[in-house]
């Protein structure tokens, strides 16, 4: 039997023996293309996926109401207004310093939304230093470095960027062209999201073309696996990579935040001190109708309960502090250790359902050969979320911060009525501003401080008695 008929042996036993329907009318290369795709594809393990899938967004649409509670008390700690904020960051900086800390950017998604064909990290935001959303995440790194070299000798902290199938080309592209942005590129590890195969209604895989598997990406929950899986054919993945340099602690964050800290020492700090395996950067949510998940206790379980699923009654209740009661907001920010994401996540995955979204995808129609474009949801799409793996968790450091200071997300295009580049810009310069003052400068104009010149507001001495009354990028005082 050659390879091609085990192949088609496997997917025969599977049930899913359609995707080789038009194989004799295809070329040479088109049948290499389906041939690596199908390999790349476990079609039993799909079934059972799919299975499960569909059982848990079955049951979620009849659970009757799920017993939600705030999370514990001692799984919480706040810097909000620098409480203790010192004592977590030398921790954390200690960490760093011994090169046990590395930073993980989730990238895979586009600017579509934001009116750009581009990564979303190659965003600029109008700064009047033009920076991308990159630039001041590795300018950040950067000094992070610096800062943790005054504790004893160099000290990197390898940056591992985890793409898309559209997004990781451009995205290295981009990295090549602006030379890293004076990081050394062999601590700039580029990886890929996974994706998995679109299912048609019947529970079938749906061809996108006559050689081509219809698929979509499996979420930032697909992390978990990508970790695992070689950065390049023939190359170590993530994980032998963190173990290789001896990186302990990994913190994970999405690209469309302009305020976040990368490899933030105080968070890392928290968690370090708490001797948590996981942990999750949240700031205060104020408003019960405000659309975020919180991160909670759902059915006994750590959880990230979005707010629909929480009763007004809840979601409107407050503490004696007049604080509401679920007001841990969510904002793509986390902590892991390397053991955990070695030994624990791989035992945790099968017990993780993938969610499902109902679609209209266009796809080769069997009985005509034709591709169509739906005009109703003709199947499904599965992805993992990156909490999902919190209810497996015994425990979990929740870290609250200030919201002005740490979480500006970047999702709709100019214009629009919030998260977009114009709030982008704003709450980044209004950081700055509040920097220099703090220090004692005065300010009237839009100034950016750039990464190079402080990390955190620190450093800023020489600001003190100056006035800043043209709008300006400062590169250094």
């Amino acid at each position: 039997m050659s390879h091609v008929e085990e192949l088609r042996a496997q997917y025969e036993a599977a049930g899913q023996s359609h995707v080789f329907s038009y194989w004799d009318k295809l070329s040479g290369g088109e049948k290499a293309h389906l041939e690596r795709q199908l390999r790349g594809i476990d079609p039993a393990k799909l079934n059972d996926i799919v299975k499960n899938a569909l059982i848990a967004d079955e049951a979620a649409r009849h659970e009757q109401a799920a017993r939600v509670e705030p999370p514990p008390v001692e799984s919480q700690v706040s810097t909000v207004g620098d409480v203790n904020a010192e004592y977590y960051r030398e921790i954390g900086m200690k960490a760093t310093a011994a090169g046990q800390v590395g930073v993980l950017l989730l990238a895979g998604g586009q600017g579509t939304r934001l009116g750009s064909s581009a990564p979303k990290g190659c965003y600029d935001i109008q700064l009047p230093s033009g920076k991308s959303l990159f630039q001041l995440q590795a300018e950040r790194i950067a000094k992070l470095q610096e800062l943790a070299s005054q504790h004893g000798a160099q000290v990197i902290v390898p940056w591992y960027i985890m793409t898309s199938g559209p997004t990781r080309e451009p995205t290295e592209t981009f990295f090549r062209e602006h030379g890293f942005f004076g990081l050394d590129p062999a601590n700039v590890i580029f990886f890929e999201q996974g994706t998995l195969p679109c299912i048609s209604n019947e529970g079938k895989i749906m061809l996108d073309e006559p050689g081509k598997v219809a698929t979509a990406p499996d979420g930032n929950g697909g992390l978990y696996a990508a970790l695992r899986a070689p950065v390049r054919e023939g190359q170590p993945s993530v994980l032998d990579d963190l173990h290789c340099r001896g990186v302990k602690y990994l913190h994970a964050y999405g690209v469309d935040n302009c305020l976040v800290k990368v490899g933030d020492p105080v968070f890392m700090g928290v968690c370090i001190e708490k001797q948590v395996a996981t942990g999750v950067k949240v700031v205060k949510k104020t408003d019960p109708a405000e659309s975020v998940g919180v991160v909670a206790r759902k059915n006994g379980a750590f959880s990230v309960v979005e707010y629909s699923e929480i009763p007004s009654s809840l979601s409107e209740a407050r503490d004696a502090q007049g604080e509401l009661l679920f007001r841990a907001a969510n904002i793509a920010n986390h902590f892991y250790t390397t053991e955990f994401l070695s030994k624990d996540v791989p035992a945790f995955e099968p017990k993780m359902a993938y969610h499902v979204a109902r679609k209209k995808i266009p796809s080769i129609d069997l009985s005509t050969g034709e591709r169509v474009k739906p005009s109703t949801p003709n199947g499904i799409k599965m992805e993992l979320f990156i909490f999902d793996v919190f209810p497996f968790c015994s425990n979990l450091a929740i870290h609250e911060v200030e919201r002005r200071e740490e979480f500006s997300p970047l999702k709709n295009a100019s214009g629009t009525a919030s998260d977009n580049p114009e709030t982008s810009r704003r709450d980044l310069l209004a950081q700055h501003r509040r920097w220099l003052e703090k220090a004692g400068a005065t300010v009237t104009a839009d100034v950016e401080l750039s990464p190079k010149v402080t990390y955190g507001g620190e450093g800023l001495e020489k600001a003190a008695g100056r006035t800043f009354d043209t709008a300006q990028n400062i590169e250094s005082l």
